[in-house]
């Protein structure tokens, strides 16, 4: 019997954001808007977004000890995160630092903090919660040397999920580990070398097949609004469309985090890769329809009605 049907694996930051009439030019000062800080992070954002679904959720991260890093710890136990496994100190949080014009168009700085300290030693120091996950997820805001570490940690069985944003080469045995390796466009022409003209395919199918290809047991494409693709490998590499349902988008921040986390769950429930993508970009669809990231991730409840 598992503990948790999902660990997630990665950052978590304090999202700092100010509106702003225009972004200032090099040198110049701009007046903004009231400082508002929302919880962030691709790691928390999973987390939370799993928990809130219904899934027994843990999180290994690393945050400061100071007031970002002890709100963020509050609201993870308040979606029902277990946070045994969340490290504390060795850098102050890490933070975004974000302005938004009235276009919506925003800025972004982001100081690792804390999360550039989630060293492979915590990982093997967490050996209890990954004997206990029946899923591990992980993302790239964490060293890729600790990433790498998650793959070797697993318990016989235990499947592993990767996003890899923002997008970096993968050792072999990381992306041979990825099932499903979960991109985005951007990201699965980087993976592909399209960055450098390495790479021309034009269609989702093409990234996903080519991706297999190069060692990753199934593939998750994300097509915003159109839903995602998937594809296993082995005998059959038939790619999948799965479409999503039609909402109005009022905010998209946060979207794929919840995406990759409700599929995650669905897939620690035992769920065929197609028909956990299925509930996942229903989750996806729905965590558009509000303001901000966490606190726009739905219940199972608002996902069925959607």
């Amino acid at each position: 019997m598992y503990d948790y049907d999902l660990l997630v694996v990665g950052s978590a930051n304090a999202d700092l954001v100010i509106g702003v009439e225009r972004r200032p030019a090099p040198g110049e000062t701009v007046l903004g808007s009231d400082l508002a800080v929302h919880p962030g992070g691709k790691g928390a954002n999973q987390a939370v977004a799993a928990a809130r679904l219904g899934a027994r959720t843990a999180l290994l991260a690393r945050v400061g000890d100071d007031a970002h890093g002890r709100l963020l710890l509050e609201l993870q136990r308040a979606a029902g995160v277990e946070t045994r496994g969340v490290r504390v100190g060795g850098a102050p949080t890490g933070v975004a630092l974000i302005t938004v014009d009235p276009s919506g168009d925003n800025s972004i700085v982001v100081s690792p903090g804390a999360n550039a300290r989630l060293t492979p030693e915590d990982v093997r120091d967490a050996a209890g919660l990954f004997a206990g996950a029946r899923v591990v997820s992980a993302q790239l805001e964490i060293p890729l040397e600790t990433v790498a570490e998650v793959v070797r940690a697993r318990a016989a069985g235990t499947r592993f999920v990767l996003n890899p944003s923002p997008p970096a080469p993968l050792p072999a045995d990381v992306l041979a580990a990825c099932d499903p390796l979960v991109v985005n466009e951007h990201e699965a022409r980087f993976m592909l070398g399209g960055h450098a003209g390495g790479y021309d395919g034009k269609e989702p199918e093409d990234w996903a097949r080519a991706l297999l290809a190069l060692g990753a047991r199934s593939v998750v494409v994300t097509l915003g609004a159109e839903g995602a693709l998937v594809a296993a490998g082995g005998t059959d590499t038939a790619a999948v469309r799965v479409p999503s349902p039609r909402v109005d988008a009022v905010d998209t921040t946060g979207a794929g985090d919840a995406f990759t986390a409700a599929l995650a769950w669905r897939l620690a429930r035992g769920e065929d890769l197609a028909t956990a993508a299925a509930f996942a970009v229903r989750v996806g669809a729905a965590a558009v329809t509000k303001e901000g990231a966490q606190v726009s991730f739905p219940t199972a409840e608002e996902v069925a009605a959607l």
